[in-house]
């Protein structure tokens, strides 16, 4: 009994978690201004793709979903370098004040990102990068929250390891790049869908520091569309469809890397 009302309660949730996204792609789907009556229609009458149509002929949606996928691809590139190469560090190599030092990228963690994004812009502003596809990538190169995961899934690697190719005499690259990161796969993986989902998500960043319509990110230039037809609902949930495609593709892939690099994430030093 107790398993059912368990099993029930989660299906429940499920449904109405799903409902939204099913009343998304349904209205996506629905003749222009079918999705304005009341009470709303879960499903459409005919199915209409002409909104589709209209976002990458009219809108030119095709351009901002490019400019999505290269600044999302990019900072994936560099965090899962970065990241790995500074939690690799903290969790194997020895040097002076490594705890203390960890312990301030922590505290870091506690400050909101809205208090850095003037500080961040006026750095991005004196290098040129300001209205640039490196004006979101650079900020997203590196974070304290990707090295303390690579760090907890490194402890877990054993030193023998190490120590045995340091024997066959191994470089500290040739360990990183042979060894370290195919062993770290499944956080690796873990690591870049949340980047991967972060950045394509992200709204408020790429609105400050892009000032061309023709580098929109798809959440921008679908706030833009929302402005320019407040009533043309089925647009703007095509727009939407379309928008949360990749995450989802992305994710249904990977999404067996993803649960195993979060379950031995949490090893303990």
């Amino acid at each position: 009994m107790k398993k059912f009302i368990v099993t029930g309660i989660a299906c429940i949730v499920a449904i109405l978690t799903f409902m939204p996204f099913m009343w998304m792609i349904s209205a996506s789907l629905m003749p222009r201004g079918a999705a304005n009556v009341y009470p709303p229609k879960f499903f459409p009458d005919t199915l209409d793709f002409s909104h589709y149509i209209d976002l990458f002929t009219r809108m030119n949606l095709a351009n901002y979903f490019l400019n999505s996928l290269i600044i999302s691809l990019g900072v994936v590139f560099f965090s899962l370098i970065l990241n790995s190469m500074g939690g690799y560090a903290f969790a194997k190599f020895r040097f002076a004040k490594k705890k203390t030092l960890f312990k301030v990228l922590l505290s870091s963690m506690i400050i909101p990102g809205q208090v850095t994004m003037l500080p961040v812009f006026l750095l991005l502003k004196n290098l040129g990068l300001i209205n640039t596809y490196w004006a979101i990538i650079v900020p997203g190169m590196a974070s304290i929250f990707g090295i303390f995961l690579i760090r907890q899934f490194a402890f877990s690697i054993p030193d023998s390891v190490i120590e045995a190719a340091k024997i066959d005499g191994a470089t500290e690259f040739q360990i990183y790049y042979k060894i370290i990161l195919p062993l770290c796969k499944p956080i690796l993986v873990t690591l870049g869908l949340f980047t991967f989902m972060g950045t394509w998500n992200d709204f408020l960043w790429p609105l400050i520091v892009l000032t061309d319509s023709t580098k929109y990110t798809l959440p921008v230039a679908l706030s833009n569309l929302m402005s320019e037809h407040v009533q043309d609902t089925e647009l703007m949930m095509a727009g939407s469809v379309i928008t949360i495609i990749p995450v989802l593709v992305v994710f249904l892939f990977l999404q067996k890397y993803y649960l195993k690099g979060i379950m031995m994430g949490s090893v303990k030093e």
